[in-house]
């Protein structure tokens, strides 16, 4: 089995942003469905991944669901505030990551890219 690589930063908010990107795939892919969690290198980075099979984040709506408060509407029956998103934002810019959300079809892809 090969190790994964290392990312180097604070490790309880790394820990924070797994927990929070694993939260929502959980909570938004219905019984049955798939969450994913990956590690690879890409060129000079690291990528962290978590891709489910729920329902997704519309593309309009991506550039939104990273601001403080923001809910997408079909989310607004499950429990939360709207703030993990933004907090895996703010944690992935403290560590100069950088966050892409994209459509797994179906559900929603979340790749974090640490340049080493």
């Amino acid at each position: 089995m090969q190790s994964a690589p290392d990312i180097s930063g604070d490790r309880d908010l790394l820990f924070q942003l797994i927990a929070n990107l694993l939260d929502n795939a959980l909570k938004y892919t219905p019984q049955g469905g798939n969450v994913n969690l990956a590690v690879s290198t890409r060129e000079s980075s690291v990528v962290l991944s978590v891709a489910d099979s729920g329902c997704g984040i519309p593309a309009e709506e991506r550039d939104k669901v990273t601001g403080r408060f923001y809910r997408v509407d079909a989310s607004r029956q499950q429990r939360g505030s709207g703030l993990g998103l933004s907090l895996v934002q703010a944690i992935a810019d403290y560590h100069q990551a950088e966050l892409k959300l994209s459509d797994n079809a179906p559900g929603l892809r979340v790749e974090i890219a640490f340049n080493q």
